[in-house]
């Protein structure tokens, strides 16, 4: 038989079950207490976030075929997003963990030593054709190739 005593402890428990997880996953904003307090004022300093770290993966999207540290301006947008959303955290995270992965897989001396191998064949197909054209045009360029 259930008593109101045991539905009470049923509830305490759910309650204590509730504060933990809310304590395990802290508020991510990292605004000021006063932009905190004001609902309108958070929203616009979200947007504003989200603005700047746009404008920053914009940049370094455009730096990936333009000179520029690309990749590094993308993680640093997705730093600015991580600051007020959670869900760039959890990407930001997610990144981190991969990134550490290719960093170790590419400091394995098999992996090292077949990408040197596989760097010097390109290099000396790269020279071979290189060496072809010269040897069958000269310095000429293709463009200045008239009928040959």
């Amino acid at each position: 038989m259930n008593t109101g005593s045991d539905r009470g402890t049923d509830e305490s428990a759910a309650e204590d079950a509730a504060q933990q997880t809310t304590e395990e996953t802290p508020h991510v904003s990292k605004a000021p207490a006063f932009i905190k307090s004001r609902r309108t004022l958070h929203l616009s300093w979200q947007v504003g976030v989200f603005i700047v770290g746009l404008a920053v993966i914009g940049a370094g999207v455009a730096m990936l075929v333009l000179p520029g540290p690309g990749w590094v301006a993308i993680f640093a947008g997705l730093a600015i997003w991580a600051t007020e959303f959670a869900w760039a955290s959890l990407v930001l995270r997610w990144t981190k963990r991969k990134v550490t992965e290719a960093a170790q897989k590419a400091l394995d001396p098999k992996v090292r030593r077949r990408n040197i191998i596989l760097t010097g064949a390109g290099l000396v197909i790269a020279g071979a054709l290189i060496g072809f054209y010269l040897w069958k045009y000269g310095l000429t360029m293709p463009w200045d190739l008239k009928d040959q």
